[in-house]
């Protein structure tokens, strides 16, 4: 399916010399700061920032100063999940133009290593990802990128939606790297943000049950809306006892972790059938966890790790302009930029209520 834009003249918007931008000093401390808008050229565009989602990376940023080798050492830019207006093109742009609404692929990879030329993008050893230290991201009201990770986005799908291509994104590479087949049976383990982002994913790879697991009842409700088929709340019931009774004893073809917690890791790998797979996706706060060697060895269980994703964006929109996939449900908060602090403490502290945090760099719009 093609992207059906409304064709717009190429127009002229006025861009200022400065902007602001949401800088964090050091953990805890944002700061709105007027910086220089940057200059572009060559292959770069500059893109009027619309919409910016708060992520679990930028909470953790925002609290530690650090995740894992990645470590803030001087004042830095947070925000990865963006869309915007293209609002000026370098000389050699040819893909896209002034005015096009696009969603922005955070990750500036160098195209010429081997990880690159095999598709495998993500792995890239030098990739420029926004809001990974040392690089700014997009908590800003102009942010310059390559062409060649702008995607424009259909006229009826909002700045808002376009940002949740990126969480999105992960679940649908987590099934590419597991092969959901159709008629599957899948549990995703943790319903936060990229939880609830993976049920819209393998829901519209083609599975037929879809299981989760959280311990917020407003997460599974929202599970629900979304798409999952039956949902458990782990400080009520036993999660693999419930797993394996809809399954009748079976197990999941497939289970995606994406809590990041060493006990919902552990269930994952319990729930799926002899032969299945797993794919890890979220982060647990220590290196090394025991798992059950004989059960992976016994049982044949295929275990896949997912890191970012890759070529993923033109399919996630497709999924969005196909309206079967509705991320809209997810967004519960909303801030000006110059609220990023507020929106950055409601994200961490409001779990029970907050889903989706958006921070609108140019003010908040209604679409």
């Amino acid at each position: 399916m093609s992207i059906q834009n409304k064709e717009r003249p190429i127009e002229k918007i006025e861009v200022p010399n400065v902007m602001k931008a949401a800088v964090m000093n050091k953990p805890f401390d944002i700061e709105i700061k007027e910086v220089a808008v940057p200059k572009v050229l060559g292959e770069e565009v500059l893109v009027k920032v619309m919409a910016v989602g708060v992520c679990g990376s930028d909470i953790h940023y925002y609290e530690h100063g650090k995740i894992g080798r990645y470590v803030v050492e001087k004042p830095i830019i947070l925000g990865h999940e963006c869309a915007g207006i293209v609002a000026e093109v370098g000389e050699n742009v040819t893909k896209v133009k002034v005015g096009d609404r696009v969603a922005i692929e955070p990750g500036i990879t160098c195209g010429r290593c081997d990880y690159c030329k095999e598709g495998r993008y993500n792995l890239c050893p030098d990739v420029q990802f926004l809001a990974t230290p040392p690089v700014d991201g997009a908590f800003v009201q102009y942010i310059k990128h390559r062409e060649d990770f702008l995607f424009p986005i259909p006229d009826d799908l909002s700045f808002e939606e376009a940002s949740l291509v990126e969480p999105f994104s992960v679940g649908i590479h987590a099934a590419k790297r597991s092969k959901l087949q159709p008629g599957s049976t899948v549990a995703i383990m943790g319903m936060g943000p990229v939880g609830l982002t993976a049920i819209a994913a393998v829901k519209a790879f083609g599975a037929a049950k879809i299981i989760v697991t959280d311990l917020e009842a407003n997460r599974l409700e929202a599970a629900k809306k979304l798409g999952a088929t039956h949902v458990i709340n782990v400080l009520e019931n036993d999660p693999n006892e419930e797993i394996f009774n809809i399954t009748n004893g079976k197990g999941v073809d497939v289970a995606f972790e994406t809590a990041g917690n060493p006990k919902a890791l552990k269930s994952a790998l319990q729930a799926v059938k002899r032969g299945g797979k797993m794919a890890i996706i979220g982060l647990p706060p220590q290196d090394e966890i025991g798992l059950n060697v004989p059960l992976i060895a016994d049982n044949e269980l295929d275990i896949f790790g997912v890191f970012r994703y890759s070529n993923t964006y033109p399919q996630g929109i497709e999924f969005l302009q196909l309206k079967s996939t509705d991320l809209k449900s997810l967004i519960t908060d909303r801030y000006s930029l110059e609220e990023t602090k507020a929106a950055m403490e409601r994200a961490r502290l409001n779990k029970k209520a907050s889903l989706k945090v958006i921070v609108y760099p140019n003010g908040i719009i209604e679409e």
